[in-house]
């Protein structure tokens, strides 16, 4: 269905246009049928009946707004509701700088693809203007609202371009869903975990340690999290872990992580990357500078070069045969990049593809090819040569290992993922990373009702960093990460005991994860094929 909007009139607030009228036309297959803007905003705020229309002196041609409405399908229709009646934008200072930013740019893009003048022109100019108008004078803008904004007499809007756009969540939920019915159908053992002892709070202050590196002007932040020395064990036996953050996220965040692994014998680091940490995302919702994003990934991965050079040389009083590397999301994709894993190349044409629309439903990938905008994706680090192993959170790249990011990485790796998780989701963004690999000790998770965010927690509260709803929260914080916890010990002990992590679904207080092995995973992208 082709429907496009021919769309006038100013916003209230806002100084009259002159070019601006107060019909809009929307054409659908091939009807053309006048509607007012007011009209539908008040439709979008209450789509009961004509009568509803009617009774606010809106006459028969009110009337004609709510019937013709009410012709959609009713997906569409509550798609287009929620469009209208959802933010674009909601802080002042913020939206201006992301309207700024290469993302933002992006969107900007891609809608005025969709809102062009009758000629078909794109607007992605006149809308930044627009919404840095409106963004001075309201602190939220909507759909309805920029379209009332746009000072010109004329537009043409691809509505269903637009409703294709906001259906991508709701069918990565259902594709999500899918591939959880098809999980519980493989034959795995079933165990019942007891949980290790484990408050979801650190019993124990690390050390904070300022590293002076070469590539900054200031020290590098860092956690240190001892192992204490056991009674009649050699201190330093096992490999020592390094933790790196995602996009705006700080290392006292995952203290419940590195203070159970440090008391059961593993010396943790965590490491806090600035300018893409929490004060540089204060600062960018301060509107005091654009919202970090993948053009950090180069110092990020000299501050990962640093610390393991700094190790090596004993400037770390951190003990281990070996490290592990773990990431969480953007330090993930950083912690494959640091265990020397290329990137295939081609990036920038499979970039063009996958954004050749937003991809709502994978926001990853705007992080992925804004690493190919820049012209300076970053070149792997020489793969460390005491990597024992690496852990991942929730991680991407499925556009930069496009076949496959384990086959190339020597050392076991396991991999988490969230049923949930609309941000990098599991199936493209860990499934289809992990296989092929070349350890048969690699394990992937799938945790059901785990989102993006399960694994992040604030230190000193017992309380969630991100309270975004059920959806994108998931499952309790506190129980999932009491479940990982059990899952990346068994794993690190695998290490040095192999099949102590064999293929399974756990249960923990609630919680279930499936742990897949090569084969168990095959079967699962097998049973996902149409």
């Amino acid at each position: 269905m082709l429907v496009s909007l021919l769309i006038t009139a100013p916003w209230p607030g806002l100084a009259r246009p002159a070019a601006a009228a107060e019909l809009l036309q929307l054409r659908l297959d091939g009807l053309e049928i006048p509607i007012r803007l007011d009209q539908l905003e008040i439709w979008s705020h209450d789509p009961r009946s004509s009568q509803f229309l009617a009774s606010r002196g809106f006459g028969s041609a009110g009337a004609d707004v709510a019937v013709w409405l009410e012709l959609l399908e009713p997906d569409s229709r509550a798609d287009l509701l929620r469009l209208l009646r959802a933010p674009l934008l909601r802080d002042r200072s913020f939206g201006r700088q992301l309207l700024d930013s290469w993302a933002g740019g992006q969107m900007l893009a891609e809608l005025g693809d969709l809102l062009t003048t009758p000629d078909g022109q794109p607007t992605t100019a006149l809308l930044q203007k627009t919404l840095q108008d409106l963004l001075r004078q309201h602190r939220e803008v909507t759909a309805l609202s920029l379209l009332q904004a746009l000072p010109l007499p004329s537009l043409s809007l691809q509505l269903d371009g637009l409703l294709t756009l906001a259906q991508q969540w709701r069918q990565q939920i259902d594709r999500q869903r899918q591939a959880l019915r098809e999980l519980e159908q493989l034959a795995l053992p079933q165990r019942q975990s007891r949980p290790l002892a484990f408050s979801g709070r650190s019993r124990s202050a690390p050390r904070h340690l300022d590293l002076a590196v070469a590539h900054r002007q200031e020290p590098l932040p860092l956690e240190l999290w001892p192992a204490p020395v056991q009674p009649g064990l050699e201190a330093g036996r096992q490999p020592w872990l390094l933790v790196l953050p995602g996009l705006g996220s700080n290392a006292d965040q995952f203290a419940w992580l590195a203070s159970a692994l440090a008391r059961r014998g593993w010396s943790v680091v965590v490491l806090q990357h600035p300018g893409s940490d929490g004060p540089a995302l204060k600062a960018a919702l301060d509107g005091q500078r654009p919202p970090p994003g993948a053009e950090t990934v180069a110092a990020r991965l000299r501050d990962v070069a640093a610390v393991l050079a700094a190790q090596r040389q004993g400037r770390l009083p951190i003990q281990g045969q070996g490290v592990v590397l773990v990431g969480h999301s953007l330090g993930g994709l950083t912690a494959l990049l640091a265990a020397g894993v290329a990137p295939e190349p081609g990036l920038e044409a499979r970039c063009r593809r996958a954004i050749d629309r937003l991809p709502i439903g994978n926001p990853s990938r705007l992080l992925q090819c804004q690493l190919a905008s820049t012209g300076g994706l970053p070149a792997a680090l020489s793969r460390p040569a005491d990597l024992r192993g690496v852990m991942l959170f929730n991680s991407f790249g499925s556009l930069l290992w496009p076949s496959g990011a384990l086959q190339a990485l020597p050392v076991p790796t396991l991999m988490v993922g969230g049923s949930l998780d609309l941000v990098t989701p599991p199936l493209e963004e860990q499934l289809n990373l992990f296989l092929p690999s070349s350890q048969t000790s690699s394990r992937l998770v799938l945790v059901d009702g785990g989102s993006h965010f399960s694994p992040v927690r604030m230190a000193e509260r017992e309380e969630v960093v991100f309270r975004l709803g059920s959806e994108l929260v998931g499952a309790d914080p506190v129980l999932v990460q009491g479940l990982l916890l059990g899952l990346c010990s068994d794993f690190l002990q695998s290490l040095q005991q192999p099949l102590v992590l064999p293929s399974q679904v756990r249960h923990q207080q609630g919680v279930t994860a499936y742990v897949l092995d090569q084969q168990a995973a095959h079967h699962w992208r097998d049973g996902l094929q149409p």
